[in-house]
C-alpha cells in the first residue's frame, strides 16, 4: 500500500484508530525522553527566505493558508487597499489586465489577497538569471534567461519587517515592500519537490512544525548569526554613516513604491543610534550589525567588513565539550582557495593559477575561486576570531560535499559529526532573484535521500527550516506582536518559516507538531542533548525540538 492510500485510509478510519491505540500512544509519550536520548547526530539543513504560508500553507493539518481569515493589507495611512500593486516585470501589465483598481495611479489585475505564483510564473518560464545575475523588479524578461519560474527578489531587512508585522495585524507586508504585491505571492504545496519526496514510498517519517519562527528580525545575515550565536553581532564604535535613522513609524527607507516618510530616513547595517533627538522608542539601538555586511576574513567580498567578533557561539561550546561539528558550505572548498578539498573544481592543468570552473570567478586571484553566487554571509562563523583563516577552529569549516562524502562513506555505521550544519550554495538554497525554488527543493530531496539510504538514519535528527522569511506574507503573528506570549526581545522573533524534523521515533510517518519554536530552539536542542550551557536569554527559555516526540498525526481525532 502506497504512503499517500494509507494516509486516506487512515483519516476515514481516524476515530477508530485511536480509540484502539490509546494506550500505545500513551506509551510512546512516556518514552519521549528515551527518543531524544537516543539522537546522536543533529544535521540543520538551512535553506533560504520563505514564510511559512508562501511555502508551506497549503500542507495538512497545519495552520496553514486556509486558517487565515482576513489577509488584506492596508496602506501607510491605515485604509485598505482594493487591489495589489505589482512591479514584477511578469506580474504587470500588460500582459495581464488591469481589472483592479485603487486609484488611477494604483491599477493591477491583483484583489487585495494571496494569490498563486504558478498561475502567472510557472515552474517552467524562462524567468531565472544566469548564474551571478539577479533577478530586480522592473527588469525586462530577456532571451538569455533561464527556466525554472523564478521571481524577483523581495526586501527582508531588520526593521521593515518590524513595520510589516504592524503589531500581528500582520498586514503591512505590501506597504512596506520594494516588490509589493509580490509579498502576498505563495507556492502550491503539494508540488513542491519536497513533498512529493516526503509523500513517497520510501521516505522517511517526519514531522512539519507550523509554529516556527526566525529567530531575528530582518534578513539573511542576521538570522545565520543568531542560528550559531543567539545575539546579535556588534561594530563597536560604528561610523555614524552605518547607523539607520528611523522616522516616526521606525521605517528606514524612502525608496519604495508604498511608503512615503516625512521625515529624513537612512536604510544602513547598523541599527539606529542609542540617545539622540531622533532615536525612535521601542526599537534597537546602538552598535548592532543587523543588515548584510561583509565578514571580517577571506572569503569576502567588498565592504565595509564587520571586526571579527569575539562572543561566544554554539560552536566554541561544543569545541570546549569535545562534541564533534562542523559548517558544511556548498562551494566553500572554492572560496576559501582550499585546493583539491572536497568539492574543489578549479583545477585544470591547461589553465595553471587560474580559476578553471566557469563558473567561479577569481577573488581577488586564484585560489580563491568562489562560484558567482557563493554567498559570503551566509557563512556566519567566518565573522569569528576563533574560525580565522589559519586558526585551528577553521578545521570546522568544509564544503557541503565533506558532508555528502561522509553521510556516503559507510552503509554500517554513521560518520557524520555530532552537530552537522549544512548550508547549500546560492543555486541550490531557494532564494528567490538568484535562483529558483524548485531546484532548491531538488536539492534538499537529494541531501534528504543520502541521509535516509545511510546508516545515519537511525540515530539522526535532520531540521530542515529557513533563515528567514525573504519578505514573504505570513498570517501567523510570532511571539511578542500584539500580546502574542512566547520568549522574545527587542531582535525578534520575526515571521513564521517553515521547519520540517525527520527523526526515528515519531509518533507515525506524518505528524505535525504545534508547539512554539524560533531559530535559537536548534540551539536549545543541541544545547541540552549534550549538556551545553545556553548562550543567551532567548535558547535558554524557548522550546527544544524534543517535543516533536509527541506530535500527533493530523488524522488523529
Amino acid at each position: 500500500m502506497s504512503r499517500s492510500l494509507r494516509r486516506v485510509l487512515t483519516f476515514a478510519t481516524g476515530s477508530l484508530l485511536v480509540m484502539a491505540a490509546g494506550p500505545a500512544l500513551t506509551a510512546m509519550a512516556a518514552n519521549q525522553p528515551q527518543a531524544f536520548d537516543a539522537i546522536n547526530h543533529v544535521v540543520v539543513i538551512y535553506e533560504e527566505n520563505h514564510s511559512f504560508d508562501n511555502l508551506y500553507g497549503g500542507w495538512e493539518g497545519v495552520n496553514g493558508r486556509a486558517n487565515a481569515g482576513d489577509a488584506s493589507q492596508v496602506a501607510q495611512g491605515g485604509s485598505t487597499y482594493n487591489c495589489l500593486l505589482q512591479n514584477d516585470a511578469n506580474l504587470t501589465s500588460p500582459p495581464l489586465a488591469a481589472d483592479c483598481s485603487n486609484t488611477t495611479a494604483l491599477m493591477s489585475h491583483f484583489a487585495n489577497q494571496p494569490f498563486s505564483i504558478e498561475a502567472y510564473i510557472p515552474a517552467s518560464a524562462q524567468t531565472c538569471p544566469q548564474p551571478g545575475g539577479f533577478f530586480l523588479h522592473g527588469s525586462t524578461p530577456s532571451s538569455n534567461n533561464l527556466p525554472g519560474g523564478c521571481t524577483e527578489d523581495i526586501v527582508h531587512r531588520f526593521y521593515q519587517e518590524q513595520y510589516q508585522l504592524n503589531n500581528g495585524a500582520q498586514n503591512r507586508y505590501v506597504t512596506g515592500s520594494d516588490a509589493v504585491g509580490l509579498a502576498m505571492g505563495y507556492y502550491n504545496t503539494t508540488a513542491l519537490p519536497i513533498y512529493q519526496y516526503l509523500h513517497s514510498d520510501g521516505a522517511p517519517h517526519y514531522a512539519i512544525a507550523d509554529d516556527f519562527f526566525q529567530g531575528a528580525f530582518g534578513g539573511s545575515f542576521l538570522n545565520h548569526q543568531w542560528l550559531i550565536a543567539a545575539a546579535s553581532p556588534v561594530w563597536t564604535g560604528a561610523p555614524a554613516s552605518q547607523h539607520s535613522l528611523l522616522d516616526a513609524n521606525g521605517f528606514p527607507n524612502s525608496t519604495y513604491p508604498l511608503y512615503h516618510p516625512a521625515t529624513a530616513v537612512s536604510d544602513q547595517r547598523v541599527t539606529q543610534a542609542c540617545g539622540l533627538t531622533t532615536t525612535i522608542a521601542g526599537y534597537a539601538c546602538g552598535d548592532y550589525a543587523v543588515n548584510t555586511i561583509q565578514p571580517a576574513y577571506q572569503p569576502f567580498r567588498g565592504s565595509p567588513q564587520l571586526p571579527p567578533q569575539t562572543g561566544s557561539n554554539i560552536g566554541d561550546e561544543l569545541s570546549s565539550a569535545g562534541v564533534s561539528w562542523a559548517w558544511y558550505s556548498g562551494g566553500w572548498s572554492n572560496a576559501d582557495g582550499d585546493v583539491g578539498g572536497p568539492g574543489w573544481t578549479n583545477s585544470d592543468p591547461t589553465k595553471p593559477g587560474m580559476c578553471a570552473d566557469p563558473y567561479s570567478i577569481p577573488n581577488p586571484t586564484y585560489p580563491n575561486c568562489p562560484n558567482k553566487v557563493f554567498q559570503y554571509h551566509h557563512q556566519p562563523f567566518n565573522y569569528f576570531y576563533n574560525y580565522r583563516p589559519g586558526s585551528a577552529g577553521r578545521a570546522h569549516l568544509q564544503d557541503e560535499q565533506a558532508f555528502v562524502g561522509l553521510v556516503n562513506s559507510s552503509d554500517k555505521v554513521c560518520n557524520l559529526n555530532s552537530v552537522s550544519f549544512v548550508k547549500p550554495i546560492g543555486l541550490e538554497n531557494e532564494h528567490p532573484g538568484y535562483t529558483s525554488e524548485g531546484r532548491g527543493s531538488d536539492h534538499l530531496v537529494s541531501l534528504l535521500q543520502s541521509i535516509n539510504s545511510s546508516a545515519c538514519r537511525k540515530d539522526t535528527m535532520v531540521v530542515v527550516t529557513y533563515d528567514e522569511f525573504g519578505g514573504q506574507w505570513d498570517h501567523v503573528a510570532p511571539p511578542g506582536q500584539g500580546g502574542t506570549a512566547g520568549p522574545h526581545d527587542e531582535w525578534g522573533p520575526g515571521t513564521r518559516i517553515p521547519a520540517l524534523i525527520i527523526a526515528p521515533r515519531l509518533r507515525g510517518d506524518f505528524v505535525v507538531d504545534h508547539t512554539q519554536y524560533d531559530t535559537t530552539s536548534i540551539l536549545a536542542t543541541i544545547e541540552r542533548r549534550w549538556g551545553v550551557a545556553p548562550l543567551g536569554s532567548r535558547d535558554a527559555a524557548v522550546n527544544d525540538l524534543s517535543n516533536v516526540f509527541n506530535a500527533k498525526s493530523p488524522f488523529d481525532t
